[in-house]
């Protein structure tokens, strides 16, 4: 993929990224809303933004939904690193989310710290990036 292809293909991502986030809080605000589907919206978002980077960087990365692992591909010197040391409960959406199991449902609350984490992960993406030279 050539430097333009790479950048391109990081702004669909980023742009996906983003969708999923405004699609998380759209839903947030209407009171039908599905918690859990909000949360799976905040994992998915912050997902693609991480790997938007990634691309961008040209890093490859395991096609897994481990926020944490993805995170720390990316140099020590982005600031996702620092802001978000652990996305541990975030990444659990994307499996807790979409499938029954042994866990307790979704909440509101979990809904809305989701969407917080997940646009303090998109935002800090975003700052990053531009930071890097992302067209």
């Amino acid at each position: 993929m050539s430097e333009n292809e790479e950048s391109a293909e990081a702004r669909r991502w980023l742009r996906y990224a983003l969708e999923d986030l405004e699609a998380g809080e759209a839903l947030l605000s209407q009171r039908t809303a599905i918690p859990r589907h909000i949360c799976w919206l905040a994992q998915q978002s912050a997902e693609k933004a991480i790997k938007a980077a990634l691309i961008f960087l040209q890093i490859d990365f395991p096609h897994r939904h481990d926020l944490d692992v993805l995170r720390n591909l990316l140099p020590a010197s982005w600031s996702i690193k620092e802001q978000q040391p652990d996305l541990a409960e975030l990444t659990e959406w994307s499996v807790e989310a979409r499938y029954p199991g042994d866990w307790p449902e979704a909440t509101d609350n979990d809904a809305r710290i989701a969407m917080q984490q997940a646009r303090a992960v998109w935002q800090s993406i975003e700052t990053d990036l531009l930071h890097n030279g992302f067209p």
